[in-house]
């Protein structure tokens, strides 16, 4: 999985049609504010690889030594958890405006 920036729904709304009105209405019941991508109970088996996670089966049929040796994985901490909350990379309205006129 790559890491990958997060961003805000008003600034994507913002880079789509900065000239419509963007009333938030509030959350609703259930509602999630942040995706996460990994969750802590998946931590036990999670690696990072500098740009990407791994999350490796929990009885893979290889050597995971050999897997950590080879692509200088890093087991993280007990308790990760990758979600957009957390995330220290963002999206801005411009960028999203980039990305948007690419599709």
């Amino acid at each position: 999985m790559p890491k990958l920036p997060s961003y805000r729904i008003t600034d994507l709304a913002e880079a789509i049609s900065p000239d419509c009105k963007k009333p938030i209405v509030g959350i609703r019941p259930g509602e999630k504010i942040h995706e996460e991508m990994i969750a802590p109970a998946d931590a036990f088996c999670t690696y990072d690889l500098g740009n990407f996670y791994v999350i490796l089966p929990p009885n893979p049929n290889w050597e995971v030594e050999e897997f950590v040796k080879i692509y200088k994985a890093k087991k993280v901490n007990t308790g990760f958890s990758y979600n957009s909350g957390e995330n220290t990379i963002w999206e801005t309205v411009e960028s999203l405006k980039a990305l948007v006129s690419k599709v």
